[in-house]
Parts: C-alpha cells; structure tokens; sequence
C-alpha cells in the first residue's frame, strides 16, 4: 500500500533523523555534570543491580533483578526523515528496536512516544505514523500499546522498549578484543540520502529498505558466531560508535576504507554536497583521535550520521564484511585505504 501524501514530512523537520542527536562531545559533558549530580546510593537500589549504564555509553541500560531476570530498557525518537509518514514510523520503530538488539537481547514490549503540531499536520497523518510503528512491532514480535503524545511545533515520533536478555550472552561495546575482526551489518549513507531527500523529494527506496531492515537476525548471528562486544551505527556515525566501542574496550580499531560498504548513489550525493551537520559535527569530534591518510570526503562518508544503521561488530559474522580489526591498545581509530 502506498502511503505518501502531498504534504513533505521532512519539511516540518529542523534536521533529520538521528543527525538530531547533540553532539557527541557535548553529550559527555552533559552525562558527566548529571552523573555527578546524581545520589551515592550505589549500583543496586530495591535488589535491582545495573549491568551497563552510563559508563561506557552502551546502546541501553542493561539491569538484573533480585529474582535473576535480565531487563534491557531503552528510548529513541527523532523528526521525519521521509515524507512517508508510514515510513517514518517504521524506521523510527526499527532504530529504537535496534537498542535492544545491539545488546544481544529480545524486544518484549514498547510505548509510542509521540509529538505532534496539531494546527499544522491533520491527526490522519499521525495515525500513518503510529501504524508504521505498529508494523515495526508485529513484525519484531514485540507487544506496543499506549505510550505518551504531546503538542509541538516539530513532528517526533520514537519508542521506549523494554526488552530481556541474558548477562552471560550480552553484546555490550566494552568487550571488544585485540585480534577480533570488524564486521559492519547494513552499508553507510543513510544520512547522506536522507539529507538529499529532504532537501529535493527524491526518494531511494534501497534507503528505505535498509532503515526499516530489523537488526534482529544480525543480533541473532552474532550471539551464534560467539561475538561479545557490538554497538549500532546510528547518530554519532561508524567513526563515532567505533571510537566509542574502541575506547571502552581498551583496544585500537584499524578499518580498511575500502571494504566498507556503501548504498548506491551516496558518492554522488556526497559529491552535490547533501552533507548533514550532524556527519561533520561527528568527523570534528573524532578528529583528535584520528590517524588517517583518506581525504576528507571519505572521512565524512565514514562519519556520516546514520538513522537505523546496521551493528557494528567484533568479530566475524557470515554474510556480513569485514571492515577491519581491533588492534594493539592505543585507544584510538585508525582508518586506512
């Protein structure tokens, strides 16, 4: 069924998609003020004790109760990034999910988490969006009902779910190891096209299909390969999310820039210059911890704010390329040709 409309979604839309994230740099400084602030109850509280907080910057918070259960929670939502609002729904519902996955657990049940310029957009639109969450759901098995909508000038739309998992199978982003190869799930460019599908109504339907691919059987092989150590690609770009994942886990990450995979038509995108802000505000933040010979547009392609990426992992993967490798402890990102 096609559910487009006249309107342009993304025209409501200050940015796009997970580019929307505060910078990286920025975020740390905020986590870190309001960690500081919190209370010195410790870890546990009420016979809960957390697994992965905010330490690491992990995907979600993993927690076990006293009776031994594995509880992984998480939200996202963000503005449109297609003019489809039904669309829309399940790549912001699949991105959301996709938490839940990195972590190596099962989505159990999920809330809407909806803002809507009531003046602006008819509610008909609205109801597109919460069904393209809905089909994200069903098809993640994953139960959705009721959630929290609000006024707003800018149309958002997200989950929180809650998930299970099992703490001896976690995928977390602090166990990466020296030797583990660099395995990358869906191709780069996501923010690049949407980027250009904003600014002119063309639509790429590989993109689509990408964002609205559950990271599921990706998390499902993965605990299968063996694999420990995994985050998703989304916001803060590949460069980002494996800085991240390098330095919590203590180790170098070496990528061959060659074997990274694109979507189809990202260079030329690139090239016409659809570069979103929130990719060059990634490629500034890396930077310092960056030791490459690429040109800067192979940088930006490799920061490029993703929305609904694939999972970056370490390990091998059947069916998934290998990018690269961790290496010798130096905490930083290396990108070579």
């Amino acid at each position: 069924m096609n559910h487009s409309s006249s309107m342009r979604m993304t025209q409501f839309a200050s940015g796009g998609g997970c580019s929307c994230k505060i910078p990286a740099d920025s975020l740390e400084t905020l986590l870190a003020m309001a960690y500081e602030l919190q209370s010195e109850s410790g870890p546990t509280a009420h016979g809960v004790e957390v697994i992965c907080g905010l330490e690491t910057g992990d995907d979600a918070t993993v927690v076990r109760t006293a009776e031994g259960a594995t509880i992984i929670s998480t939200t996202d939502f963000f503005p449109p990034v297609v003019d489809d609002a039904f669309d829309w729904g399940r790549i912001a519902a699949c991105n959301a999910l996709s938490d839940i996955y990195a972590m190596g657990g099962k989505p159990i049940c999920a809330l809407n988490l909806l803002a809507w310029p009531v003046d602006l957009l008819p509610y008909e639109l609205a109801a597109e969006v919460l069904r393209g969450g809905r089909a994200a759901t069903d098809e993640a098995d994953c139960i959705l009902a009721g959630g929290h909508s609000i006024q707003s000038d800018t149309p958002m739309y997200g989950l929180a779910v809650t998930g299970l998992g099992d703490q001896m199978r976690l995928l977390r982003n602090d166990a990466a190891e020296v030797g583990d190869a660099i395995s990358l799930t869906k191709p780069l460019g996501l923010g690049i096209l949407n980027n250009r599908h904003k600014a002119t109504g063309e639509r790429f339907p590989e993109a689509i299909a990408v964002m609205t691919t559950l990271n599921r059987d990706a998390s499902e092989a993965a605990i299968r390969a063996g694999v420990r150590a995994a985050t998703d690609v989304t916001g803060f770009g590949l460069l980002g999310h494996l800085f991240k994942m390098a330095r919590a886990s203590g180790v170098t990450a070496v990528v061959n820039a060659n074997a990274v995979p694109y979507l189809e038509g990202v260079r030329d995108s690139l090239d016409l210059g659809y570069i979103p802000g929130g990719s060059k505000k990634n490629l500034d933040w890396i930077r310092p911890n960056l030791h490459s010979r690429c040109t800067e547009s192979e940088l930006l392609l490799l920061a490029d704010a993703q929305t609904s990426g694939g999972l970056l992992l370490a390990g091998e993967v059947p069916g998934s390329p290998v990018i690269g490798e961790f290496v010798a402890p130096l905490e930083s990102v290396i990108v070579v040709r």
